[in-house]
């Protein structure tokens, strides 16, 4: 293949490495990358990387474009209000170098980023949770270019995304797969406030568990992803991007596995499906590199499965393959890039000498000229042709290297050596700024970010919160209606039936109260067909609002014609003012504060007109592999595990199985009582109880410690035992 054919079909397929560092960067353009994706010192998912400060970096985005390579920023992690100003200083000298990319997990940061940076391309991360078209062109439309798709995702629907919302695809297609959604975990976050959603995940799901007759096995642990034998699916369903895991990863392991799939995608453009094959040695190599427990090709043909899990632990020291290991640095790590060139040097007695340089061909062309000191006559020896070529051919720690190198030489011409250095010097430091010149941008000149629209609603007509109540199971509805502080009932579609929907909202509307149904927290096609099947049943039911927890939810419910107020749920994160403005816009009646944020930080966000969960087993992981399915196989009925941890802590686990996923939860109920004042300052419109797993009296016994603590402002019993303030008051870094 030539090398003209070999670039124009790379341009429909990208090789994306991870680099946790500047050696690591470095060893993946030489392997073959086609793009690098790195963390700066702030707002990135990897924070114990070895991620570098700004001059680094800023020498990272030339490196990489002096070598033909793109370099994406990873600012993929949930900005809290008080950071938003301190985020476009930040961002501002990467995108003036020519940064390629920003990847964004927080609606407030892409709307900030399309504001400020605009000729800055947006991807969206998979912290993001995309898993369909709707919420791809959702986000096409808010600015970006491209989607990050959750790693669940089948290729028939990333085939759906790429056909209907027209977008650049991202995948993951080797590394490390988390156990939950990304973007859906606080597991980290509960546990020893160190959050996935900030880049501080301390990896519970690596962790021994104990369930059912399995002892101390790692029940959560994920074997990591290896697609080459699939490789051509992947790309004809439509994926642009092929991303490699691995920031905290050793160079030597990021160029080895950046080496491997550049030949396989090499081989498959090509030679097509007809010619693709992949050697045994290649496969070896990569566990060589590293194994967990072996490979997985994760979820592009199969929705769940035990097998994707190694639930052993991780192969303990093995023999060191030092012969690959040598290579690898020989090749890649410790080899010096260089880009060919074509230079040619003319020089004649009296003149100045003259230097002219240029890189690539056609449109791809770069060119550059310097003039050096007037050459003198020689007294002794004048320069030959060959002295001066082999003079000029010494690029020394340049990146380039002479492909081409040309001189003519008119008389008796002597310049002293350092003239001849000093020209070629020169000559391709203006060749290296003319190459970079393309890329530099102007910052916007702005003031002060200003916090707009900060919009004051009042809690209620009469001055007080008011109380909804959200049930995953029918059992304790009777007992919520019967309870006059409850204001409005959410039911829960995964545990209340859609022909349950009518008779269910009838009956909070007989007890007078409001009703509304809540979705699933994802939303993907077996969802869709249920709701679409049952479309007229909710339709029917009047409910007053829907509870949506997935921006795909909002798409879809606009395109069947449900036209009820949505309130945005907890896990789609308003961190930010801008984050909430962009939700409302997108359609949110109320927002559900986040889990995160502490009481100061709820304070500097405004809580005016939106939604506290003060009670609750809160979702720790939300997953599309199966605890029970994994432990005892597949019943396909609904119900509760426990897992038990190297503490002795035991961890409720629910499936889904209308939908088709687990719900980890923390162990001990989030819960607010006691804290009235604090709570109150807010001024939430919204206090919300949520019911996952407990009993009719286990729920009678909140709601009367709730509604006497903070509506009728009485001393009260503590409702629960064993419980947790959350984040309320600790928050995270």
């Amino acid at each position: 293949m030539t090398n003209e054919r070999k670039n124009k079909l790379r341009r429909d397929v990208e090789i994306l490495a991870p680099a946790g560092s500047m050696e690591s960067m470095t060893a993946a353009i030489c392997a073959g990358a086609d793009a690098v994706y790195m963390g700066g010192s702030r707002f990135g998912a990897r924070a114990y990387a070895e991620n570098p400060e700004e001059d680094g970096f800023l020498k990272a985005i030339d490196y990489a474009h002096l070598h033909g390579c793109k370099l994406y920023m990873t600012t993929n992690t949930l900005v809290k209000e008080r950071e938003m100003e301190a985020f476009l200083d930040f961002l501002m000298p990467y995108y003036e170098q020519g940064l390629d990319g920003a990847i964004v997990q927080d609606l407030g940061v892409l709307s900030m980023i399309r504001e400020y940076f605009p000729e800055l391309p947006i991807h969206v991360s998979t912290q993001m949770t995309v898993t369909g078209y709707r919420m791809a062109g959702m986000m096409k439309e808010l600015g970006a270019v491209r989607v990050v798709t959750a790693r669940e995702l089948s290729l028939e629907e990333m085939k759906e995304i790429k056909t209907q919302a027209d977008i650049e695809i991202e995948s993951f297609v080797h590394g490390a797969l988390c156990y939950c959604y990304s973007g859906q975990c606080l597991m980290s976050s509960l546990i020893g406030g160190r959050s996935g959603n900030r880049g501080r995940c301390a990896q519970p799901c690596r962790l021994p568990y104990r369930a059912g007759q399995m002892k101390d096995a790692y029940l959560l642990n994920l074997k990591d992803l290896c697609v080459l034998d699939i490789l051509p699916d992947i790309l004809e369903a439509g994926v642009y991007s092929l991303k490699i895991e691995g920031r905290m990863k050793s160079p030597r392991y990021t160029a080895g596995v950046v080496s491997v799939y550049r030949k396989y995608v090499d081989r498959y453009l090509e030679y097509g499906r007809e010619g693709y094959g992949v050697e045994d040695k290649d496969r070896k190599m990569l566990l060589e590199l590293f194994d967990r427990g072996g490979f997985t090709e994760g979820y592009y043909q199969k929705h769940n499965g035990k097998d994707m899990i190694a639930l052993g632990e991780k192969p303990g020291i093995r023999r060191v393959d030092s012969g690959l290991f040598e290579y690898l640095d020989r090749e890649f790590v410790e080899k010096k890039k260089k880009e060919p060139v074509r230079g040619k040097i003319l020089v004649r007695e009296g003149e100045p000498a003259r230097f002219f340089v240029e890189m690539g061909d056609g449109d791809c062309r770069v060119q550059a000229s310097v003039t050096g000191a007037v050459v003198q006559t020689a007294k002794n020896q004048p320069v030959t042709k060959e002295r001066l070529l082999k003079q000029m051919n010494k690029t020394g720690d340049s990146p380039f290297y002479f492909q081409e190198l040309e001189a003519e030489v008119w008389g008796n011409c002597f310049l002293p050596v350092q003239d001849w250095n000093g020209l070629r010097r020169r000559g391709l430091e203006v060749l290296e700024q003319e190459i970079l010149k393309p890329y530099r941008r102007k910052g916007i000149v702005r003031e002060k970010a200003e916090t707009k629209g900060k919009i004051e609603k009042k809690a209620d007509e009469n001055g007080r919160m008011r109380f909804h109540v959200s049930l995953e199971e029918p059992d304790g509805l009777m007992t919520v209606l019967a309870c006059k502080d409850v204001d409005q009932v959410y039911l829960d579609s995964c545990g209340f039936e859609a022909d349950s929907w009518r008779e269910a909202a009838d009956a909070c509307h007989k007890a007078e109260k409001q009703c509304a149904l809540i979705m699933p927290h994802i939303f993907r096609k077996n969802a869709q067909q249920y709701f679409k099947n049952h479309m007229q049943k909710l339709k029917e039911a009047r409910f007053d609002e829907v509870i949506v927890r997935s921006l795909e939810q909002v798409g879809f419910l606009k395109e069947q014609g449900v036209d009820l107020p949505m309130v945005f749920d907890a896990n789609l994160y308003g961190m930010n003012q801008r984050a909430c403005r962009v939700m409302e816009k997108m359609g949110a009646a109320r927002l559900t504060l986040p889990f995160e944020l502490n009481e100061r930080e709820l304070l500097e966000l405004g809580c005016e007109g939106k939604e506290l969960v003060a009670y609750g087993y809160l979702p720790a992981m939300v997953s599309a592999q199966c605890v029970q399915k994994t432990v005892k196989g597949c019943s396909r009925r609904p119900g509760v595990m426990t897992m038990r941890d190297r503490t002795g802590k035991q961890i409720p686990v629910k499936n889904h199985c209308r939908f088709c996923y687990n719900v980890v939860y923390n162990p001990a109920p989030l819960c607010l009582w006691g804290l009235r004042d604090q709570v109150r300052r807010l001024k939430v419109s919204v206090l919300r109880l949520s019911f996952t797993m407990e009993t009719p009296g286990q729920i009678k016994k909140v709601l009367k410690g709730y509604g006497d603590h903070f509506l009728r402002e009485q001393e009260g019993i503590m409702p629960c035992k064993d419980f947790t303030r959350g984040h309320f008051k600790r928050g995270v870094e």
